[in-house]
């Protein structure tokens, strides 16, 4: 029976297991995936605490397996579904789980993966990197402009610092001292994280910034609030709606398609997005992947590497 690393209940790193389960079958809109890679994002250790997203209801039945993105080889196609065949190699968010010797994908939020691209890179691109395209794109920023992105040391951080450099934007990344380099490395000055923020941004970017991507939330959040004379170009990953409404601004609105998956892809495979893919483990080893991410002291993206039955 195919392997899968689970959580079988709410609470802490206690709960999971790497156990054997059933090869799913892909319903109607599905393709089944033997997997290659996972990506690892906070979120998923979230979810294990019992975290929901504002509206959710919990239907999670137990054991649950982690992960919400993965790359593979298509081994069986659901009913109605055109444009994929097995064989093909793609990549997209998961229906329940990529942690896992085999994922299901819907075929709204998959995609064709460019040969160029690696299955570790694919794994990454659905929530972080498509986080990220979908925020700097709802700030409709014109080129030349200055985005302010806090968190700019995490997955979707350092993605989005990349993807506002391809779009011609100057971006100031806030990130701890120990990110300084990658965030410097990615094209952008640097904030270090901390206390009395506003003041280190007004020093990096003397003539204001005119959008902010905040992946945190809280206190920062409020901070970089207000070093905006618009307050319609703040938009918000990191924080619910009602807190970041309070400020005027609005949270990320994700696309959530394959359309989106397209175009980062692309990004990739013309170099101008780079996943930070900084390390991978087994799939025996997950949960050393989700310490990792857990800390927080991830730099990058961190990757499950699994070998599809």
């Amino acid at each position: 029976m195919p392997k899968a690393y689970v959580f079988t209940r709410y609470g802490g790193p206690e709960t999971e297991a790497l156990v054997e389960v059933d090869r799913p079958g892909p319903g109607p809109g599905e393709v089944l995936v033997a997997v290659t890679a996972a990506g690892v994002n906070p979120v998923d250790w979230k979810v294990r605490t019992g975290y929901r997203r504002p509206g959710e209801t919990d239907s999670r039945t137990f054991p649950a397996v982690f992960g919400q993105e993965a790359s593979g080889v298509v081994r069986e196609i659901g009913a109605g579904v055109d444009g994929f065949a097995v064989g093909d190699e793609v990549f997209g968010s998961t229906v329940a789980g990529g942690y896992a010797e085999y994922a299901l994908l819907p075929v709204t939020v998959a995609a064709h993966k460019p040969a160029e691209l690696s299955f570790q890179d694919a794994a990454t691109l659905p929530v972080a990197a498509a986080t990220a395209y979908d925020g700097i794109h709802q700030l409709d920023l014109p080129a030349g402009a200055t985005v302010l992105i806090t968190g700019a040391g995490g997955g979707v951080g350092s993605a989005a610092l990349q993807i506002a450099r391809a779009l011609g934007l100057r971006a100031v990344g806030v990130a701890s001292e120990g990110k300084k380099d990658l965030v410097e490395s990615l094209g952008a000055r640097h904030v270090p994280s901390g206390p009395d923020l506003a003041t280190r941004v007004r020093a990096a970017a003397p003539d204001g910034v005119d959008g902010v991507y905040d992946l945190v939330g809280g206190e920062v959040l409020a901070e970089a609030a207000g070093l905006l004379t618009d307050r319609t170009k703040l938009v918000t990953a990191g924080a619910p709606a009602p807190e970041v409404e309070k400020l005027g601004g609005a949270r990320v609105e994700r696309a959530r398609n394959a359309a989106v998956l397209d175009a980062v892809a692309q990004l990739v495979v013309d170099g101008k997005l780079d996943p930070h893919v900084t390390r991978a483990f087994p799939l025996d080893r997950a949960g050393e992947a989700l310490r990792t991410v857990e800390d927080g002291h991830a730099r990058g993206k961190i990757v499950i590497e699994v070998v599809g039955a």
